[in-house]
């Protein structure tokens, strides 16, 4: 959520940044709700001070005018419950504006309407070749007995899978790798709840701008299945102010995600690519503001370490305006080559969410002069697994079927090769 003083002192910044974004909204909007509150927050303080004046002097009051206190009284504490009944309904709408509005860009961020606009900041590696036909990962899969769907849909329905055999010990290889490394740069390990309160998810931003249908709820329990473990490490501190002697804080959680998925339909159905349910490494951050745009650089950078460290072709993006999603000011995304798709496609994504969690979350620190901030909050993917996995059986496949390990993971595989 923005600041209200971005409206108050910049609106025609805030309604330009919206529009950029793909939101037409008037700033003024906010501005009248907020004047209004002010109003009726002054309203109900002169009426409490005159609730308490009179309450003071009933005592020392005889006959009449005691009697005239009380009832004046009666009146004043029935105006406060009105006035703050009205104080309420104000601020409820006043939030619920804001809420509209996406986070404010950081100045690098390219101008576009859609990922047409997004740019390329470099290109790592060439696409791979092959002197055979290839195969795309449902074919070796089939082949190597790695993933069922057919079972799968029996017992969850459409794009839920088994995976199997060697695929699994590849998952958790992965996982081994990038908590090895990433411990080593201070990252604390976390497993996250999987469910988290409908107020922690909406407090992320997750829940606007069409989020709302991503998500599976448990209605008996006002609560949500998470999409990643961000969802839940965001809201961990939650109404806390951090140390900011020990920023940047850094986690990495590893959970199954949980996405309906409701606006892909028809859309990278073959396959586990794009899946109701799959497991995922994230890295979340918390650090000042002053940091926060290094620490962004960071976490591309352990991304690209990571991914260089399995030798598979990729290029950064840097995304444009129109396809930046609205809690992040700015985002990278890692995009992979899968020779199935003769693509690009996305593998990895970093964003800085700068406040515009924090703020509601109420996740503050004291900066070295005293004063109490908002900390900036940064997230990014270690390993999105079903991608990796597929990336991995596509561009490493053998003529033969087989599927060649990268050389990093084979401590925890047990073996160089996937084979029959």
């Amino acid at each position: 959520m923005l600041d209200i003083k971005q409206f108050l002192d910049a609106p025609d910044m805030v309604a330009q940044n919206a529009k950029r974004r793909g939101f037409e909204l008037d700033p003024s909007v906010a501005v009248s709700l907020h004047q209004e509150r002010l109003k009726l927050v002054d309203a109900v303080q002169a009426l409490r001070t005159r609730a308490n004046e009179i309450a003071s002097s009933i005592p020392s009051a005889s006959g009449e005018e005691r009697q005239g206190l009380i009832d004046e009284g009666k009146q004043v504490k029935e105006q406060v419950k009105e006035q703050e009944t009205t104080l309420k309904d104000v601020e409820s709408r006043l939030e619920a504006e804001l809420l509209k509005y996406p986070n404010m860009l950081r100045e690098d961020v390219p101008v576009g309407a859609d990922a047409t606009g997004n740019e390329i900041v470099e290109v790592v590696g060439e696409p791979t070749t092959f002197t055979f036909e290839p195969k795309d990962h449902m074919q070796l899969a089939e082949t190597l007995d790695l993933i069922d769907m057919e079972r799968a849909a029996k017992i969850s329905g459409a794009r839920f899978a088994f995976l199997k055999g060697d695929l699994v010990l590849m998952q958790f290889a992965l996982l081994q790798y990038a908590f090895t490394e990433l411990v080593k740069e201070g990252f604390t390990p976390i497993l996250p709840p999987h469910i988290i309160s409908t107020e922690a998810m909406g407090a992320m931003g997750y829940l606007q701008h069409g989020g709302e249908e991503e998500v599976y709820h448990l209605r008996n329990d006002d609560a949500v299945l998470i999409g990643t473990a961000e969802q839940s490490i965001g809201p961990m501190h939650m109404d806390e102010i951090l140390d900011a002697s020990s920023f940047p804080i850094r986690y990495v959680g590893y959970s199954p995600c949980y996405r309906r998925e409701a606006g892909s339909y028809g859309k990278d159905t073959k396959g586990i690519f794009r899946v109701h349910q799959f497991s995922k490494i994230e890295m979340f951050s918390f650090t000042s503001e002053e940091a926060s745009d290094e620490e962004h650089a960071f976490l591309l950078k352990m991304q690209r370490r990571l991914w260089d460290g399995l030798k598979l072709p990729y290029r950064v993006m840097k995304l444009c305006s129109g396809d930046t999603g609205a809690p992040s000011a700015r985002t990278y995304d890692i995009e992979t080559w899968f020779p199935s798709y003769g693509d690009y496609r996305e593998t990895h994504s970093t964003s800085n969410t700068t406040d515009y969690q924090t703020r509601r979350l109420k996740t503050r620190y004291k900066t070295s002069e005293g004063k109490t901030e908002f900390a900036h909050a940064l997230n990014g993917t270690a390993f999105s697994m079903n991608r990796p996995l597929i990336a991995i059986m596509e561009n490493f496949q053998q003529e033969d079927g087989s599927i060649i390990v990268p050389e990093v993971l084979r401590t925890w595989m047990g073996k160089d090769v996937i084979k029959k």
